[in-house]
């Protein structure tokens, strides 16, 4: 299973790759907060090669099924055999499509709502997915990332996220920011393997998409070299 930009394998991430440990330590940040409300039966959408749905598993309380979705075949075939047992297993379904009859307890979703063309859209199907009074996490960046990453299509503010999901009949209850400063260098010369699947060509892009450009700008000059992101808890 081969770690790229959008594809963290704990196994394989060397020592030396700074960003890719990191990066691995705010995944499992975000799973730390998501496991104190994980009860029941347990939804991980977009789950990857599934290390935080079996966290869920084994951290949560009375969990009686923990189902992680993905759209990749391959990453649920290593999930499955990295990280299945009883009452762990792994779906592969579009985050749009995937449906269950009898809903879930929790619904946890890290670092997806970026992907989609229709995040509205998303977050009602995460909510409806909900039996009363469940918790929904969700995560997002909250400084640029469509420009440097080609596999996101939405750019938030923490302000922008948090009015989207209220809409829909949730309320917050908790909430955790983080921050990842990142080297220049290590960007600009790609020296670490998960980089390499950056977008290509990013100076022509900034000048095909000069707003893009100015949000990166103001951004650095505001927060300088960091990433930030949000991790909200909401219970219908």
């Amino acid at each position: 299973m081969r770690e790229s930009l959008e594809r963290l394998v704990p196994d394989e991430i060397k020592t030396s790759e700074i960003t890719g440990r990191e990066t691995l330590d705010l995944h499992l940040e975000r799973y730390e907060l998501a496991v104190r409300y994980a009860r029941g039966r347990i939804l991980d959408l977009a789950c990857g090669v599934g290390y935080g749905t079996r966290y869920l598993a084994d951290h949560g309380k009375d969990v009686t099924d923990a189902v992680g979705v993905d759209v990749d075949a391959a990453a649920l075939q290593y999930a499955t055999e990295r990280y299945g047992r009883p009452g762990v297993r792994f779906v592969c379904a579009d985050a749009h499509e995937f449906h269950d009859d009898d809903g879930f307890d929790t619904v946890v979703s890290l670092e997806t709502i970026e992907h989609v063309q229709d995040p509205e859209k998303l977050i009602v199907r995460l909510i409806a997915a909900l039996r009363p009074g469940g918790v929904l996490v969700t995560s997002v960046p909250t400084t640029p990332s469509v420009d440097v990453n080609p596999h996101h299509l939405h750019d938030f503010t923490e302000r922008s996220f948090r009015a989207m999901v209220s809409r829909f009949g949730v309320h917050e209850i908790e909430c955790l920011q983080q921050v990842q400063r990142f080297g220049l260098w290590s960007v600009l010369s790609r020296s670490e393997l998960r980089m390499n699947t950056m977008r290509e060509g990013l100076a022509s892009y900034y000048v095909r998409h000069p707003r893009a450009a100015v949000r990166r700008l103001a951004a650095t000059m505001r927060y300088g070299l960091t990433n930030r992101y949000v991790t909200i808890a909401w219970q219908r």
